[in-house]
């Protein structure tokens, strides 16, 4: 299996271990695989009677097909034993009728980045060792809350690796912003900055754009890669646990073996939603792909129209992960579609102008698959009180957005289908505007809405959030993103 940049006609191949190294294609585009490998029934129907690291390890060996089933077995068995995942990873839970909620988040920082962060530091010592690179590798990561830790916690330590992330100073909440301050390990570094998850993103992809910051780097032994959905080796990972969760319907006997199933995916930077189209390509049934957004609704906008613009107001809202308007994974999408040609020409125009708009025989082909709803604040504050009254189930900020967004489609529908709804961070992450949303008084403090959450719903804090005001804050540093750069040579 090779790939290919999104934006090169020419074609020119990698191998999985070169695009897990790099991360970003040379000519600004993303990676993605010159063909989609096929998964049948026969192997779904094996796949179910196995466990997660083992499935992941499969679905994994279709596409890095340069690392060995016995590497990705030994790595996946590492990345998800019980001590990281305690009662197992990606668990399917049925909350009502034909809803069913994919928890992601059991892993060690509460947010289901962890799913593929625990994996993908493995994958790249390998892909060190296996393209003879003889300098260490530099992580960049920008974060608008749950990425960044999940990187720091799966990369913390990690030999020949150092990774330094970069979030906005005003748009993640007290407890991600709490769990990166307070990160350990020897090659970690955490630096906010004054303006939006947008701008932490541009200022990533210009440093690995500019040849005299890879030239730099170079002379202090460096080489840059990305542990952000943009590699494909955090992408890959994910397309696991939709064919998991396929898997686990069939063994709740919720369907049979070839009927279809739908998904709603909570969207920000669009690669959690199109992992799963990866999946349906090679032949999970899913019927379709409802991608639900918050206020900053611009991917609603472009489903529904075929114009992306992100000359828009940006909004800070209650489920931070998704307050983007740059969907660097939809990309990935429109090349599927579109062609490499097409899909540069977007691009330009967005750095451009700031906005595209698509053919329309491409959104028709795109509306195929997938619907946009959102929900704005009032709705999710809504869909947590409703859910935990109705059915006991208590949901994060960006959960119930996806929840909202589920239930806005399936009321359109004349038949419905087990719907799986991912459930991407602990209600605990967010734990103060759960705590309000469920009509009470919000605390002063953030960190008090946790036992203040627990105490009214009956609920465990997770242990990777347990005593987070006790630990020791090691990174204060704001800069402002133009600083960047700067900050990056002095840290190396």
């Amino acid at each position: 299996m090779m790939y290919q940049s999104t934006r090169d006609a020419s074609h020119k191949k990698y191998s999985a271990a070169e695009v897990i190294k790099m991360g970003l294609a040379p000519d600004g585009g993303l990676f993605i695989p010159e063909s989609i490998p096929a998964l049948t029934a026969e192997e779904i129907a094996a796949l179910s009677t196995d466990a997660y690291p083992v499935r992941a390890a499969k679905i994994l060996g279709k596409f890095l097909t340069d690392y060995t089933y016995e590497e990705l077995l030994s790595d996946c068995e590492a990345a998800y034993a019980e001590s990281s995942f305690p009662g197992g990873a990606a668990p399917l839970v049925h909350v009502h009728d034909h809803v069913y909620s994919l928890e992601l988040w059991h892993g060690p920082t509460a947010a289901f980045k962890d799913m593929a962060l625990q994996i993908m530091p493995r994958l790249l010592s390998r892909a060190i060792v296996k393209t003879g690179e003889t300098r260490d590798a530099l992580i960049l990561v920008a974060t608008s809350g749950d990425t960044g830790k999940a990187a720091l916690e799966g990369y913390k330590d990690i030999d020949r690796i150092g990774i330094m992330v970069f979030y906005p100073v005003d748009g993640v909440s007290r407890v991600q912003k709490l769990q990166m301050a307070t990160q350990t390990g020897n090659n970690v570094n955490v630096c906010a900055i004054r303006g939006n998850f947008d701008d932490a993103q541009t200022g990533v992809k210009k440093i690995f754009g500019d040849a005299e910051m890879a030239r730099s780097l170079a002379e202090k032994g460096y080489v840059l890669s990305s542990a952000n959905s943009i590699n494909w080796g955090r992408l890959a990972p994910q397309i696991v646990y939709y064919v998991s969760a396929y898997c686990d319907l069939l063994n709740k006997g919720a369907l049979k073996m070839g009927e279809t199933m739908d998904v709603c995916v909570p969207t920000g930077n669009f690669g959690n939603i199109f992992a799963g189209y990866i999946a349906k390509l090679m032949g999970l049934p899913v019927r379709h792909f409802v991608c639900a957004s918050n206020k900053n609704n611009i991917l609603t906008d472009f489903l529904r129209t075929g114009t992306y613009d992100r000359n828009r107001d940006f909004h800070l809202t209650m489920s931070p992960s998704m307050d983007i308007l740059i969907s660097s994974n939809l990309e990935r999408l429109l090349c599927l579609t579109a062609g490499e040609e097409r899909t540069a020409a977007y691009m330009e125009s967005l750095k451009k102008d700031g906005a595209y708009t698509v053919d329309a025989e491409v959104l028709a082909a795109i509306n195929e698959n997938f619907s946009g709803y959102f929900a704005d604040e009032a709705a999710t504050a809504e869909t947590i009180k409703a859910y935990f009254e109705q059915y006991g189930y208590l949901a994060d900020t960006h959960t119930a957005v996806a929840l909202s967004a589920a239930e806005q489609y399936m009321a359109t529908l004349d038949e419905v289908r087990p719907m799986v709804v991912d459930s991407t961070a602990s209600p605990y992450k967010f734990a103060a505007d759960v705590y309000e949303s469920l009509g009470k008084n919000q605390p002063a403090d953030p960190l008090a809405a946790l036992d203040e959450l627990a105490a009214s719903t009956g609920t465990e804090i997770p242990y990777p959030l347990r005593g987070l005001g006790d630990r020791e804050v090691r990174f204060t540093k704001v800069i402002d993103a133009e600083d960047m750069p700067a900050a990056v040579l002095e840290w190396c």
